[in-house]
Order: structure tokens, then C-alpha cells, then sequence
């Protein structure tokens, strides 16, 4: 790793990360941080997701 942290450089951005965000946030950080690498990576790559269609759901007619 470039910046060579160590398990105790961690733990302390751990904390600090939890005193920013709090616990009950972190989740949505981390899945919002997720998306966005993933979204960076397709675009870095030049991967395109394919178009999908919205289909409208199937209404069931009901016979009397």
C-alpha cells in the first residue's frame, strides 16, 4: 500500500468515521461509497450496462 497504515492508523479513522456518521448511518455510507467505486470502475473500463426496458406488469382480467 502506498500510504503504509497500520492496524492502529485504522482503528483510529474507524472512530473517527463513526463520530462523524454515527452507527446507524454508516451503512448507507459505506453502500453509497460502494456504488460509487463500482460506478467509477464500469466508466474507468468503458463498460456500458445494457438498456433495460421498464415493463409494465401484466394486469390478470378477471372472467365472470
Amino acid at each position: 500500500m502506498p500510504f503504509r497504515l497500520g492496524p492502529m492508523e485504522l482503528v483510529i479513522i474507524l472512530v473517527i468515521v463513526l463520530l462523524i456518521f454515527g452507527v446507524g448511518r454508516l451503512p448507507e455510507v459505506g453502500g453509497a461509497i460502494g456504488k460509487g467505486i463500482r460506478e467509477f470502475r464500469k466508466s474507468a473500463s468503458g463498460e456500458s450496462e445494457p438498456t433495460e426496458e421498464k415493463k409494465e406488469p401484466k394486469k390478470e382480467e378477471k372472467t365472470s
